[in-house]
């Protein structure tokens, strides 16, 4: 399970930075809230990305919509929030 979770994890990333975008406004994106979102973001940042994710990451990436979430892979987002790809992907 925590490796299908790491693997998505670079989708959430995108995530959260709509997230961000939208500010204080509630956010569900590809079936993920903005708080699961935020729950994934510290095991894809570097220098020290927390292994494995948390508990509430992998329970968030659960109802997400994973296909959705894949299609924010190569995105420029994710770098501009401090999100390494390659190591979301990695985890």
């Amino acid at each position: 399970m925590m490796e299908k979770a790491a693997g998505k994890l670079v989708v959430v990333m995108v995530l959260v930075t709509a997230a961000i975008f939208e500010g204080t406004r509630s956010l569900s994106l590809c079936d993920m809230s903005d708080d699961g979102l935020l729950a994934c973001k510290p095991s894809a940042t570097q220098p020290n990305p927390v292994d494995p994710p948390s508990e509430e990451c992998c329970k968030a990436l659960t109802g997400a919509n994973l296909t959705c979430l894949c299609s924010y892979r190569n995105s420029w987002m994710l770098p501009s929030l401090g999100i390494d790809p390659d190591l979301a992907l990695d985890r």
